[in-house]
Protein backbone atom coordinates (compact mmCIF):
# COMPACT_ATOMS: atom_id res chain seq x y z
CA UNK A 1 0.00 0.00 0.00
CA UNK A 2 1.97 3.18 -0.71
CA UNK A 3 0.67 6.45 0.67
CA UNK A 4 1.35 10.27 0.53
CA UNK A 5 1.40 12.60 3.50
CA UNK A 6 2.22 16.39 3.46
CA UNK A 7 4.09 18.18 6.29
CA UNK A 8 6.74 20.03 8.21
CA UNK A 9 9.94 18.08 9.15
CA UNK A 10 10.80 18.06 12.81
CA UNK A 11 13.19 15.98 13.86
CA UNK A 12 16.12 13.64 12.44
CA UNK A 13 16.81 10.79 14.50
CA UNK A 14 20.65 9.58 14.12
CA UNK A 15 21.31 7.56 11.39
CA UNK A 16 21.81 3.64 12.27
CA UNK A 17 23.95 1.16 10.23
CA UNK A 18 25.03 -2.14 10.28
CA UNK A 19 26.21 -5.77 8.64
CA UNK A 20 23.89 -8.13 7.80
CA UNK A 21 24.46 -11.69 5.89
CA UNK A 22 23.13 -9.49 2.95
CA UNK A 23 26.27 -6.47 3.09
CA UNK A 24 26.10 -3.49 4.46
CA UNK A 25 22.54 -1.60 5.78
CA UNK A 26 21.63 2.09 6.80
CA UNK A 27 18.11 3.53 8.17
CA UNK A 28 17.11 7.03 9.57
CA UNK A 29 14.07 7.49 11.33
CA UNK A 30 12.52 10.78 11.01
CA UNK A 31 9.55 13.33 12.37
CA UNK A 32 6.94 14.62 10.21
CA UNK A 33 4.32 16.91 11.95
CA UNK A 34 0.90 17.41 9.38
CA UNK A 35 -2.34 18.55 9.78
CA UNK A 36 -4.96 16.70 11.43
CA UNK A 37 -8.57 18.65 11.47
CA UNK A 38 -8.09 21.22 13.69
CA UNK A 39 -4.70 19.71 15.34
CA UNK A 40 -1.15 18.80 14.43
CA UNK A 41 -0.43 15.41 14.80
CA UNK A 42 3.48 13.79 13.89
CA UNK A 43 4.22 10.59 12.81
CA UNK A 44 7.58 8.69 12.62
CA UNK A 45 8.90 7.41 9.33
CA UNK A 46 12.37 5.13 8.62
CA UNK A 47 14.12 6.08 5.44
CA UNK A 48 15.81 2.40 4.55
CA UNK A 49 18.87 2.02 2.71
CA UNK A 50 21.78 4.81 2.25
CA UNK A 51 20.00 5.82 -1.01
CA UNK A 52 17.13 6.36 1.10
CA UNK A 53 18.98 8.33 4.03
CA UNK A 54 21.14 10.43 1.57
CA UNK A 55 17.64 11.61 0.10
CA UNK A 56 16.96 12.45 3.56
CA UNK A 57 20.10 14.53 4.31
CA UNK A 58 19.16 16.71 1.41
CA UNK A 59 16.12 18.64 4.13
CA UNK A 60 16.43 19.92 7.15
CA UNK A 61 14.35 20.75 10.37
CA UNK A 62 11.26 22.77 9.86
CA UNK A 63 11.28 22.40 5.56
CA UNK A 64 7.81 21.49 4.00
CA UNK A 65 8.21 18.04 2.45
CA UNK A 66 5.98 15.35 0.28
CA UNK A 67 7.01 11.75 1.86
CA UNK A 68 5.53 8.78 0.05
CA UNK A 69 5.19 5.46 2.05
CA UNK A 70 4.32 2.27 2.50
CA UNK A 71 2.65 1.11 5.80
CA UNK A 72 3.54 -2.31 7.27
CA UNK A 73 2.52 -4.62 10.37
CA UNK A 74 4.48 -7.27 11.78
CA UNK A 75 3.25 -8.93 15.05
CA UNK A 76 6.07 -10.04 17.63
CA UNK A 77 5.39 -12.29 20.86
CA UNK A 78 1.71 -11.47 20.23
CA UNK A 79 1.67 -7.40 19.68
CA UNK A 80 1.97 -5.53 16.46
CA UNK A 81 4.04 -2.90 15.61
CA UNK A 82 3.96 -0.32 12.78
CA UNK A 83 6.14 0.53 10.35
CA UNK A 84 5.87 3.73 7.83
CA UNK A 85 8.49 3.30 5.44
CA UNK A 86 9.59 5.93 3.46
CA UNK A 87 10.33 5.61 -0.34
CA UNK A 88 10.51 9.05 -1.54
CA UNK A 89 10.44 12.72 0.09
CA UNK A 90 10.08 15.88 -2.36
CA UNK A 91 9.54 19.40 -1.37
CA UNK A 92 5.90 20.32 -0.78
CA UNK A 93 3.91 21.09 -3.18
CA UNK A 94 6.12 19.57 -6.07
CA UNK A 95 3.99 18.80 -9.07
CA UNK A 96 3.78 15.07 -9.77
CA UNK A 97 5.27 15.27 -13.51
CA UNK A 98 8.62 16.19 -11.96
CA UNK A 99 8.22 13.15 -9.52
CA UNK A 100 8.85 9.17 -10.68
CA UNK A 101 5.99 7.51 -11.41
CA UNK A 102 6.01 4.98 -9.02
CA UNK A 103 1.85 5.19 -9.16
CA UNK A 104 -0.20 3.81 -11.45
CA UNK A 105 -1.81 5.96 -14.04
CA UNK A 106 -5.22 7.56 -13.17
CA UNK A 107 -7.28 5.90 -15.67
CA UNK A 108 -5.69 2.57 -15.47
CA UNK A 109 -6.85 -0.20 -18.12
CA UNK A 110 -5.42 -3.92 -18.24
CA UNK A 111 -2.61 -3.17 -20.35
CA UNK A 112 -1.38 -0.59 -18.34
CA UNK A 113 1.44 -1.81 -16.43
CA UNK A 114 3.23 0.34 -13.80
CA UNK A 115 6.54 2.41 -14.97
CA UNK A 116 8.52 1.20 -12.28
CA UNK A 117 8.96 -1.55 -9.74
CA UNK A 118 7.59 -1.73 -6.33
CA UNK A 119 10.02 -1.75 -3.50
CA UNK A 120 10.98 -5.11 -2.38
CA UNK A 121 11.78 -7.64 0.20
CA UNK A 122 15.67 -7.27 -0.94
CA UNK A 123 15.80 -3.84 -0.09
CA UNK A 124 15.11 -4.46 3.47
CA UNK A 125 18.21 -5.68 5.53
CA UNK A 126 18.28 -9.24 6.42
CA UNK A 127 16.67 -10.05 10.31
CA UNK A 128 19.30 -10.22 12.40
CA UNK A 129 19.65 -13.29 14.92
CA UNK A 130 21.48 -11.89 17.71
CA UNK A 131 19.50 -8.63 17.79
CA UNK A 132 16.52 -9.34 20.16
CA UNK A 133 13.79 -6.12 19.14
CA UNK A 134 11.03 -6.79 17.07
CA UNK A 135 11.92 -3.82 14.48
Amino acid sequence: MALELEGTLRQKLGVQSGTSARGQWAKQEFILEFPDGNFTAQACFTAWGQEKVAELDKYQVGDKVKVSFNLKSREYNGRWYNDLQMWRIAPAGQAAAAAPAYSAPAAPSASSAPAAPAPTLDDMPADNPEDDLPF
